[in-house]
């Protein structure tokens, strides 16, 4: 496994994490043993950073995370992270929300504590929210501040709320078929310091090699609407995943641990997060981190994905 600085912090993660959407019923993972069986595998092939949030199976997720962390006994030798939805950024939600977060993961405190996404249907100030995640900073039950889905003007925003922090990173959609952060926010963090922490790395599963445009997840889940498996976007997507597959077997890897590659390796303030539903899976997305892509094999992947356009104006 290869470690990486958080932001500009002394904190070292893997450049692998260990998302935990799954513990929820949205992905299905809703037995506890089975969910500390994927957090046992994850630490013992080197993960040390866990990403969860409140709203995952409304706190189940937290609950399942805090609970194996510490029925293993490795608290010390991780780093947690987790996030306050929009909806819970008035003040008061603030401290509420965090208290309760504490709880369920059952930790004196929180190694980063992200804004999930901009109070986007409410009109929590920014400065409002922030301030109150800087007083729980003071206090010491929060050890940084992130944030999660912000554009560069709102990270600003935030930024010049903190008397003494910093937003030390900032969680976004990225992966090959949905390169948006590039434009802005890949390049804003680098310039700054931040950490880029990839979700749906994998695009929702799109790009393990799992599906073709003939056989597409039956849909029973959160990728129901997600427009990436839309047959007006999937044959392009598809194009990716041959080409994934063929370097697969040139280096002795899966197509799901090319496609993480690339991105660990596209800059080095990428952290990525894919979730697992099963300690194979686990193992498997590490199995991305300790090894490169020549160069020419990066750049052909960059070029044959930058033909896709998906369309998210899907009816």
């Amino acid at each position: 496994m290869d470690y990486r600085y958080l932001g500009t912090t002394e904190m070292k993660v893997s450049v692998v994490g260990l998302g935990t959407w799954q513990f929820s019923e949205s992905w299905g993972v809703t037995d506890y043993e089975r969910a500390r069986a994927i957090v046992e595998r994850a630490f013992q092939v080197g993960i040390n950073f866990f990403d969860t949030a409140a709203i995952y199976g409304k706190g189940k997720s937290e609950e399942f995370l805090g609970r194996a962390i510490k029925e293993l006994g490795i608290r010390d030798d991780v780093v947690v992270a987790t996030k306050l939805p929009g909806s819970f950024l008035s003040y008061r939600d603030v401290i509420k929300g965090t208290l309760r977060s504490l709880k369920r993961l059952d930790l004196d405190a929180i190694d980063l504590m992200q804004v999930h996404w901009p109070p986007c249907w409410h009109n929590f100030p920014t400065c409002e929210y922030m301030a109150a995640l800087e007083k729980l900073v003071n206090m010491g039950v929060i050890r940084y501040i992130g944030v999660s889905n912000f554009a560069p003007e709102l990270i600003d925003s935030a930024n010049a709320c903190l008397a003494r922090e910093e937003v030390v990173s900032n969680q976004v959609r990225y992966n090959l078929v949905e390169k948006d952060a590039e434009k802005e926010i890949i390049p804003y963090a680098e310039y700054y310091g931040m950490s880029v922490i990839a979700w749906s790395p994998l695009a929702k599963g799109a790009l393990t090699g799992k599906y073709t445009p003939e056989n597409l997840p039956e849909f029973a889940d959160v990728r129901s609407d997600d427009p990436v498996f839309h047959p007006e976007n999937f044959p392009q997507v598809y194009e990716v995943v041959k080409l994934l597959k063929q370097m697969g077997e040139k280096y002795g890897k899966s197509p799901a641990q090319v496609a993480l590659n690339w991105l660990i390796n596209s800059s080095d303030v990428v952290i990525v997060i894919p979730g697992a539903k099963s300690p194979e899976q686990v193992e498997e997305n590490a199995g991305a981190a300790g090894w490169k892509l020549s160069l020419e094999d990066w750049v052909k992947l960059d070029e044959v994905s930058d033909r896709v356009h998906l369309t998210r104006v899907t009816w």
